[in-house]
């Protein structure tokens, strides 16, 4: 196999979760009547946590309203939390896949901007059989990606070196997440941004059944 540890992004990578995303985020924007946003606009929002996806779907004016977006943000995760899975679901070919790296000897992790709680609920959801490493989220004292922190806890629990390590994603923020850790970028081009995520590539694939063959 040409790598020992598979590092994967969540949102956009392993499960199509745009449509929750986005309902969450317009449900806290109409507790307070502010615009809401469709799924193509969400698309371009997410991919740095939920306080950046929040504030980024915020009016313009009303951006530097702290205690807006705190408000808005809890809204989000309150609702979030309990409607994850209404309508996410895991892209075309993925659980297979993940099913077949580990019987393959791959390990498996995650590494999401998401909060640690909804991280972990989602692949907790859709991937119940799969061995995972590790499932790190967005946590309180921990820079998210594309810095590479989470990349290289990973790896230290892994013990897997550079080498034999790929990080595989839909965005640029994962792509630069993997050329700060020093290992391969994967991008997918099925995910929400998949255009900025192959401009900063090693490889890339187009399904799960190209990925594949490029992880083993």
């Amino acid at each position: 196999m040409k790598y020992e540890l598979a590092i994967f992004d969540l949102d956009g990578t392993l499960v199509d979760t745009i449509d929750d995303l986005g309902a969450a985020v317009n449900h806290a924007l109409s507790l307070r009547g502010l615009p809401l946003h469709g799924r193509e606009e969400y698309r371009l929002m997410v991919g740095n946590g939920v306080r950046n996806l929040v504030h980024r779907a915020m009016p313009e004016e009303l951006k530097g309203d702290t205690g807006l977006l705190d408000a808005l943000l809890a809204d989000f995760i309150n609702w979030y939390s309990c409607h994850l899975d209404v309508r996410s679901r895991p892209y075309p070919g993925i659980p297979e896949l993940l099913a077949r790296l580990r019987a393959e000897g791959v390990k498996l992790a995650v590494a999401s901007n998401k909060f640690q709680a909804g991280t972990d609920r989602i692949i907790a959801r859709f991937f119940p059989g799969i061995d995972f490493c590790a499932v790190l989220g967005g946590r309180d004292g921990v820079p998210l990606k594309p810095d590479p922190s989470v990349v290289r806890t990973i790896m230290e629990t892994a013990s897997a070196s550079r080498e034999s390590t790929v990080m595989v994603g839909d965005s640029a923020t994962d792509m630069l997440t993997a050329k700060a850790a020093g290992i391969c970028g994967a991008a997918v081009t099925w995910g929400f941004r998949p255009a900025e995520a192959v401009a900063e590539c090693t490889v890339k694939a187009d399904d799960a059944a190209e990925l594949l063959e490029l992880l083993l």
